[in-house]
């Protein structure tokens, strides 16, 4: 199947009266943890909005049918929206919505190895339900060329028609600036990756957490900044209209490239001022973005370039830390970045990795680095492999005694 498929599917599906929900599938999705979970995640906010029928408690657990096709993977079926709701009834403890039926391991959305996948449902008013599951790298840079990055654990709603909808429905974040809060200058163009991290470092500077919830926290409050100066820019130029599609399609590819250069390059950022809180410091232990030699640029080099050039510096001593928000194919670009160095570090955010994408890591002199908290979304065979930020800190410090 070609992109030019996805491209006309995504078309075909951005039309008034149709919600897009995307997310990135999670272990919990697709049964990966083995949990109890049904399917894949859907807010109740959202199941609510698509089938506002099943909001009412004069009968037990209501339920709305729909039509599905996961077009990606030629399957269709029929799904059930429910909502349990015997504690609105005065009888129990359940309160929460549901999307059931989808089919089992057999169905794309259940399969563990498209734990990662970023998916994208768009249900329609005539309570039809169209999926796709991207299954390679290449399709997820189309769909998040119409829509920006997708963080893992982070969803997105999208309505051509609703932009008020949107507003209501999306995720709110702690860290959410409210237009007054702003910096005046901000207002009049976007700050640099630098400028949000010194304001999120304000925010929440959470100097008594370990390094592993320190960075989740920042992370997920550097997103929340974002969002807030996003709409306090492009939204008023946004109401004001556009004249043509041709006036229109540049102002937001600048607004969805900025998405995409902020994601990778805030994580870097946040990195490199937990080590300087953590002693840890550039230029002596590591140098940032230091080029080897033509093409090979890691993100962090331990203790530095100077070092790795240095053929009697023993390589058991020299450490290179990547960082990637997210992995599907994009671990294999850290394998030629120093080849000096046997074992490569690899910190990411992301919990779509299957077995056979860990296994493959893991063989070819990979070692991931995964935030504590974020490691319980991993295959629970792949745990015992990971390894936390903390640990990373303590490794780097004894190799530079």
């Amino acid at each position: 199947m070609s992109l030019r498929e996805l491209e006309d599917w995504l078309d075909e599906q951005s039309r008034p009266g149709v919600l897009w929900y995307i997310k990135r599938l999670s272990a919990n999705d697709t049964q990966k943890s083995k949990g109890h979970q049904a399917g894949p995640y859907i807010p109740k906010s959202v199941i609510f909005e698509v089938a506002p029928s099943l909001q009412r408690t004069d009968i037990l657990n209501p339920r709305v049918s729909l039509d599905a096709l996961i077009d990606s993977h030629d399957d269709t079926g029929s799904v059930d929206m429910i909502w349990y709701n015997n504690q609105k009834r005065g009888h129990g403890t359940r309160n929460e919505a549901r999307v059931t039926g989808w089919g089992g391991t057999n169905s794309a959305l259940l399969d563990p190895e498209n734990t990662g996948a970023l998916t994208v449902f768009a249900f329609s008013d005539d309570l039809r339900c169209r999926v796709w599951v991207c299954r390679n790298i290449a399709e997820e840079e189309v769909v998040e060329g119409y829509i920006g990055p997708v963080e893992p654990r982070i969803w997105k709603v999208w309505s051509l028609d609703r932009a008020d909808l949107i507003r209501q429905l999306r995720p709110r974040l702690g860290c959410r600036l409210e237009p007054h809060e702003i910096p005046r200058e901000w207002l009049t163009a976007m700050p640099s990756g630098e400028d949000i991290l010194r304001k999120v470092l304000t925010m929440r500077p959470e100097r008594s957490a370990n390094a592993d919830r320190r960075l989740v926290i920042r992370r997920n409050c550097e997103l929340a900044v974002f969002r807030s100066l996003e709409d306090a820019l492009y939204l008023p130029r946004i109401r004001e209209g556009f004249s043509s599609l041709d006036d229109f399609l540049p102002y937001a590819q600048t607004v969805l490239q900025r998405r995409k250069s902020r994601s990778g390059r805030s994580l870097e950022l946040q990195m490199r001022e937990i080590f300087r809180e953590e002693g840890v410091m550039e230029g002596r232990d590591f140098d940032y973005q230091a080029k080897i030699s033509i093409g090979r640029q890691p993100d962090f080099l331990f203790p530095g370039v100077t070092a790795y050039r240095d053929e009697s510096f023993p390589a058991s001593r020299l450490r290179i830390l990547a960082v990637k928000t997210r992995l599907k194919e994009r671990w294999r670009q850290v394998l030629d970045e120093a080849p000096r160095i046997e074992r490569k570090h690899l910190l990411t955010l992301d919990d779509g990795v299957t077995a056979s994408q860990f296994t493959a890591m893991r063989e070819a002199g990979i070692q991931l680095v995964v935030p504590k908290g974020l490691q319980k979304d991993y295959p629970e065979d792949a745990r015992p492999h990971l390894q936390t930020l903390e640990s990373f800190l303590g490794e780097v410090r004894e190799q530079a005694r």
